[in-house]
């Protein structure tokens, strides 16, 4: 495979991949990754200016190195600036639940990648249906997103990672915003 792009050069990434009963839990625990360290706030959110907004470019740096919790967490600060509710909402929400399938898939849980990949699809299919003719949002294709959460929801059972390994990559997919 080829070197994954990096939207945020300069920011480095962690030092392993938080899975629960894993690993140090990163934010509680003296011994994570980042303890001690005050989470970015997401203040003045414009999806139009999605370039502008670093939580949400470094969740999907997160994303495409494998690490999923950590995505998650730099969404959910994207998704609670945009209201938690409505068209951006959704389409933040519906990151999240790849990232929360692909943290299912490294704790072992088939079903968990399943359920949390089919609303993920959900998600970005009303978003699709409610924005009509444009196929993308923020930078990323509506489509491409339905497929990966397809794919996901589809080899739940294949992609499931035991591994004690700091990071894994689930798939080999990438948000790649245009």
């Amino acid at each position: 495979m080829s070197k994954i792009p990096v939207l945020l050069p300069g920011t480095p990434m962690p030092a392993y991949s938080y899975v629960p009963g894993k690993f140090p839990h990163p934010i509680r625990d003296r011994e994570g990754h980042s303890f001690g360290e005050v989470a970015d706030e997401v203040t003045d959110f414009d999806p139009q200016h999605w370039r502008e907004c670093r939580a949400y470019l470094r969740g999907i740096d997160l994303f495409n190195h494998g690490f999923y919790w950590e995505a998650h967490e730099a969404w959910e600060a994207v998704w609670n600036a945009a209201g938690r509710e409505g068209v951006i909402a959704d389409f933040i929400k519906g990151l999240i639940k790849l990232t929360a399938a692909c943290v299912k898939a490294r704790e072992g849980s088939a079903i968990g990648v399943a359920r949390h990949a089919t609303r993920g699809d959900r998600l970005f299919r009303s978003v699709q249906s409610t924005l009509a003719t444009e196929p993308s949002i923020m930078g990323l294709s509506l489509p491409a997103l339905q497929e990966i959460a397809g794919q996901l929801a589809a080899g739940a059972d294949v992609l499931v990672d035991r591994s004690d390994e700091p990071i894994v990559r689930i798939h080999e997919f990438l948000l790649e915003p245009k």
